[in-house]
């Protein structure tokens, strides 16, 4: 091949590849600016918030506190939808088979991270058919009965129980959440199988069976409680923190009960499906933080029984990594065979 040929060559493959680029670059434009235009746009309609429990619970307070302040924030409806039912299973399934397309969202509990050792297979992965957004905020857990029980204390509680254990149950929200499994958990260690568990579709109902008599104890978290126990409606015998809630400075820790390593809270996050556009998830996590980050927000979820977290998705997702072995242990420790 000659020099001038050779030449030729080089130029016709540089002119190809130029050619190739400039084509590329043409179509991949109008792709990068409706990408950017669509997130530009978002919302354009109403945004889900599936709630896997029934109304009432810390779940349902979360989400509508949530749905109400992203709402004003990015301009678009948020709804709370509630898909209760399989301990908290059907509604995470139902939201890791939605579209991913920033539409449909999840509002997570501590049941997430539960069920993983709690049941034999999953409808879902909860390390891969989510994209986390933020992690927002946790309630201890909180032990009550009605004020006429003559029990000031969990011990004095467990000795009516053995005494009569025919006569005594407990309620608590679905399998799967924290106050479920710690209810378990106590029976084991006192020697209660006798006493029966009411399991109810969400933690609104779970609490209404003690102040409706139905039930003697209920374990539950603090966040719905909490008025009740301010207005004198039930007595609250212990909390599952780690440290005393500042708004009932008077009530124990179960740990301060006598209870070592008893320490269970339920958090709430806000996740989407995988596969959401990471620009969507980007946007909600920014949104969702920056709401938390108010000064005045502390003190509104204080006052419902919650303390802001404020973590994002990657620092949620390092919880769940930590909680996943966790409670599986736990599980196993209490002698709760897998469902």
């Amino acid at each position: 091949m000659s020099k001038s040929s050779s030449i030729g060559a080089g130029l016709s493959r540089r002119r190809i590849i130029k050619a190739t680029g400039a084509l590329a670059a043409g179509i991949a434009a109008p792709n990068l600016l409706r990408v950017g235009a669509a997130l530009a746009a978002y919302p354009e309609r109403v945004v889900k918030i599936v709630v896997a429990n029934s109304p009432g619970g810390p779940s349902d307070i979360i989400a509508r506190f949530m749905a109400a302040a992203l709402q004003e924030s990015l301009g678009k409806t948020f709804i709370v939808e509630n898909k209760g039912g399989g301990g908290g299973n059907i509604g995470m399934a139902a939201v890791a088979r939605a579209d991913p397309d920033g539409y449909t969202l999840l509002l997570a509990t501590s049941a997430y991270a539960v069920n993983p050792g709690l049941y034999a297979s999953l409808p879902y992965d909860p390390f891969k058919d989510f994209a986390a957004i933020s992690e927002i905020a946790t309630s201890p857990n909180v032990f009550t009965v009605k004020p006429e029980l003559a029990a000031n204390s969990m011990k004095e509680f467990v000795a009516l129980a053995k005494a009569s254990p025919d006569r005594f149950n407990v309620s608590t929200p679905p399998i799967g959440t924290t106050p479920q499994l710690e209810a378990e958990v106590l029976k084991v260690r006192e020697g209660l199988s006798q006493m029966a568990t009411i399991v109810f579709a969400g933690g609104g109902e779970a609490l209404q069976a003690v102040l409706g008599g139905t039930v003697q104890l209920s374990s539950g978290t603090l966040a719905p409680a909490l008025p009740q126990i301010k207005a004198g409606a039930i007595k609250a015998l212990a909390v599952t923190g780690a440290t005393r809630w500042p708004e009932l400075p008077e009530v124990p820790t179960m740990q301060e009960a006598g209870y070592k390593d008893f320490v269970f809270e339920t958090y709430t996050a806000l996740l989407a499906p995988a596969k959401t556009p990471p620009e969507i998830v980007s946007r909600l996590e920014r949104d969702s933080l920056a709401i938390l980050r108010r000064p005045e927000m502390g003190g509104k979820l204080s006052e419902l029984g919650f303390e802001i977290q404020a973590r994002d998705g990657r620092g949620h997702m390092a919880r769940v990594a930590k909680e996943v072995p966790m409670f599986r242990a736990i599980i196993a420790q209490a002698g709760i065979k897998p469902q």
